[in-house]
Formats: C-alpha cells, sequence, structure tokens
C-alpha cells in the first residue's frame, strides 16, 4: 500500500520484524553513546557540591579560601544533613559559617568567623558543626 507516494508496510510485516528484535531486559545497557547508557552514567555520579554566583562573590570579598579536605568535610556534612531531611543547612566549620540549600547541593552564602557573631540566621530548618 502507498501513501502519498510512500510505501506503507503490511501489520504482517511490522509483526515480523518486531518478533527477529529482542527486547533489553533489566539492567541490560547497550555500549556506546545511547541514551540509556548516557543517563545510567549520569544517575550513577555522585551529585557534586555547587557555590552560587552570590556565594563566590561572598567568598571572594571576604577571602575565604576553602581547601580540598574543607570541601571533602563540607561535601559530608552536607550528606549528613540530606540524611536527616533537612532542607536550608547552616554549616559551620572551622571559622566559616555557610548557608546551603540540601535539595539543589547548593551553597547560598558565606560568612568568616567575625562575621557570625551579630549575625541572625533565617530561613533554615538545620544546623551542622563539622
Amino acid at each position: 500500500m502507498t501513501i502519498n507516494n510512500r510505501p506503507i508496510p503490511s501489520i504482517q510485516q511490522v509483526q515480523s520484524e518486531r518478533l527477529i528484535t529482542k527486547p533489553v531486559k533489566g539492567n541490560q545497557v547497550q555500549t556506546g553513546n545511547s541514551f540509556n547508557s548516557i543517563l545510567h552514567k549520569q544517575l550513577q555520579q555522585k551529585e557534586s557540591l555547587k557555590f552560587s554566583k552570590h556565594a563566590n562573590m561572598r567568598l571572594s570579598s571576604r577571602d575565604i579560601q576553602l581547601t580540598d579536605d574543607q570541601m571533602a568535610r563540607l561535601e559530608n556534612g552536607v550528606d549528613k544533613a540530606e540524611a536527616k531531611g533537612i532542607k536550608e543547612s547552616l554549616v559551620l566549620m572551622d571559622n566559616v559559617a555557610l548557608v546551603v540549600n540540601i535539595e539543589n547541593k547548593t551553597v547560598v552564602t558565606a560568612l568568616d568567623h567575625s562575621e557570625t557573631r551579630e549575625h541572625v540566621f533565617t530561613n533554615i530548618d538545620g544546623a551542622v558543626v563539622i
């Protein structure tokens, strides 16, 4: 049969082609750059901590530099807060206070020790001291 000068296969042809192909079962993922394999890789990667533009500006203006060890501790603290169901957390680490959106894994702002003495932290539902 043809529609608009294009041949259309019969139902029997389509069904026989379907019987020839094998469906993918369970955890069988095709190799290469298929959508399925890329999706599985992305889901398996741990989402790393991000810094908002505001937090980056605060860190640079206050000359706060986080070491690799501090970043690892911060990520560990964020994981603990997430496990407890906290959504917005104050993270106190060494001489730095960070407000972190746990759901998005994003540092929202940062303050050094001298600035935390007289500040009130709002819109948080938990705190982590590391």
